[in-house]
């Protein structure tokens, strides 16, 4: 019992959806000519869609507003998530302005529409913003990079598995943040892709 919620909760800790979305942004320009050099551009990207609200999440926090940094009280998750996306907003204006690949803002917007759909949800229903995450990053990156990235799709299950041992989450509420993230956000992401690139 011991060694699975340690298990459960590494999974949880290493898998957050900050951890999971910088990789994401950092890899986003991939499918452009100049990577590695576009890099820079993800990692700009990540500061104001994962550093920056996270280490704001880390002060509130600390001041006791909220409960911890996976933001298990239900009711605070959409301030928070509304606070996410002010900075994420920022960071697509400083994106679009410094002349970031295509890719990049393709990969932020997918992401502002997820986390628009979760603050909705949110006041009602706590759904699974790290299957959510995983689920859309492991998509993404078989649709960007190829079938030889499938294994990644086996992460979706281990940290859903993760969040219902831990009791963040319901199993109701990883498949439903599996299914938004793996569907609907990659799907968006590829409607998008199609449609800017």
């Amino acid at each position: 019992m011991r060694a699975r919620n340690r298990t459960a909760r590494w999974l949880t800790e290493v898998f957050q959806p900050p951890v999971v979305v910088t990789i994401q942004l950092l890899i986003s320009p991939v499918i452009e000519a100049g990577f590695p050099g576009t890099i820079g551009y993800g990692a700009l990207a990540a500061l104001f869609v994962c550093v920056l609200p996270l280490v704001a999440l880390l002060v509130l926090v600390r001041m006791g507003r909220v409960t911890d940094h996976h933001v298990s009280n239900r009711k605070q998750r959409a301030p928070v998530l509304l606070m996410a996306l002010g900075f994420v907003i920022a960071g697509l204006v400083v994106l679009q302005a410094t002349g970031a690949p295509r890719s990049v803002l393709v990969m932020v917007l997918a992401i502002v529409a997820g986390i628009i759909v979760l603050a909705a949800v949110s006041p009602f229903w706590k759904i699974s913003g790290h299957a959510a995450a995983v689920s859309s990053a492991a998509v993404i990156s078989v649709l960007m990079m190829g079938p030889a990235w499938l294994p990644l799709v086996l992460l979706v299950p281990a940290v859903g598995w993760s969040r219902v041992v831990l009791r963040a989450h319901t199993l109701a509420q990883v498949v439903a943040g599996s299914l938004f993230g793996g569907l609907v956000m990659a799907g968006l992401w590829w409607l998008l892709r199609g449609w800017i690139l």
